[in-house]
């Protein structure tokens, strides 16, 4: 098969719809757990920073450093793995992600926490790059674009869920109690990958040169980068902070801000199914939507969420606005390019990973200065994602 061949779907070849929803389940439960190795820190910047003597700022280099990485290994390990079977390379991955995380349970120092961080980053680049089109193979054709919503609502749980869990566990027993919890969580991903998930040999190769060629070739996937640059860039720009935005800005003490990302998560969860079956049919109109109620959010809280029930407020909606956000670009993504999943998925993951890594690390500069400049700042990067996507119309999209 050559690498402009399309992936043919192993559903259908006598597999039961049953076991295939059971792999769409273990699948996500790696990307949750994944996804929310990477974006741990976010609630438990100042325990770990205040334990290991560093300040807020260094402490973004926690969720910087995994992102940076991610977005290198996603094209590396989706062109380096060839034809291995995708199950083992996905296994291989989660396994890593397990065993990074117990060492930082065990850190003795920043700098050791650090390496621990660059691991989880190799594995979230290579399992997200892979599992993004898994739901073509997995699944009925009919059940795709529920499938890509429950795949990718691990994506969007973990920022929105997996974060105020381990924020609230590490209130309540230490960061590093919660540290240790996502790499058991990470290693029961494992199994049920191991017992859930079908052999899926590589249904095509991809080149180094396949990536630049793809977005050289095709308009819709240079726009899908684009907004997923500048959305997720200032979603993480200012979300990255939202542990300090909330104390400083809302008047909310420390021990109350699990709770209020639990309740950001809920919002999430119902932004991630709604955009999910806008998104497969109206995917550029939901783009449009996510990013007008995410950048009103973020610019809001610092004029109307100075009181308690005024940022409740905009934290809900603000997760009602992002909980749709990784379902809709990479619903775009493989829209722009059905002939290539794993290379467009291995782009959106690139500049997904890499973007939260700038965005947490433009605003650990931002936030020692101003806590509502990273607000600011952020909302104005996701307002040029509107402009982007609203420009777009003659990019083609499946």
């Amino acid at each position: 098969m050559t690498a402009l061949e399309t992936p043919t779907p192993t559903t259908g070849t006598g597999r039961s719809p049953l076991r295939g929803w059971l792999a769409v389940s273990a699948v996500t439960l790696g990307i949750f757990s994944l996804m929310t190795s990477e974006l741990l820190p976010v609630g438990l910047l100042t325990p770990v920073g205040s334990e290991l003597n560093v300040s807020e700022g260094t402490a973004g280099l926690m969720v910087t450093v995994p992102g940076l990485v991610a977005a290198v290994s996603a094209p590396l390990i989706t062109v380096g793995a060839g034809r291995v079977d995708r199950r083992l390379v996905l296994a291989v991955l989660i396994g890593l992600v397990g065993a990074a995380n117990l060492a930082s349970a065990f850190t003795p120092n920043f700098a050791t926490l650090l390496i621990a961080r660059f691991l989880i980053g190799v594995s979230v680049g290579g399992f997200w790059a892979i599992a993004g089109g898994l739901a073509l193979r997995l699944v009925p054709e009919k059940h795709v674009p529920r499938a890509m919503s429950v795949i990718f609502g691990g994506v969007s749980t973990a920022s929105v869920l997996g974060v105020p869990t381990g924020t609230l566990l590490g209130d309540l027993s230490g960061w590093r109690t919660a540290f240790a919890a996502v790499g058991v969580l990470a290693l029961a991903a494992l199994v049920c990958l191991v017992l859930m998930v079908p052999p899926l040999p590589a249904a095509r190769t991809i080149t180094l040169p396949e990536l630049p060629g793809l977005l050289r070739e095709n308009a819709a996937i240079r726009i899908g980068v684009l907004a997923t640059f500048l959305l997720i860039t200032g979603h993480f720009l200012a979300y990255t902070f939202v542990r300090p935005v909330l104390q400083d800005i809302s008047g909310f003490d420390g021990n109350t801000t699990s709770s209020l990302l639990l309740v950001y998560g809920v919002a999430g969860i119902v932004g991630n199914f709604v955009a999910g079956s806008r998104a497969a049919t109206h995917v550029r109109r939901t783009l449009l939507v996510i990013a007008i109620v995410l950048a009103a959010a973020m610019a809001l809280i610092p004029v109307l969420g100075t009181g308690h029930v005024g940022g409740v407020i905009l934290l809900v909606v603000w997760g009602l606005g992002y909980g749709g956000v990784s379902v809709s670009l990479q619903t775009w993504m493989l829209k722009a390019a059905p002939e290539a999943n794993e290379a467009a998925s291995s782009l959106f993951v690139l500049m997904f990973n890499l973007s939260i890594a700038l965005g947490a690390l433009i605003g650990g500069f931002v936030v020692d200065g101003s806590t509502s400049g990273v607000l600011w700042l952020g909302a104005a990067l996701v307002v040029l994602t509107a402009v982007a996507v609203g420009s777009s119309r003659k990019a083609r999209l499946a």
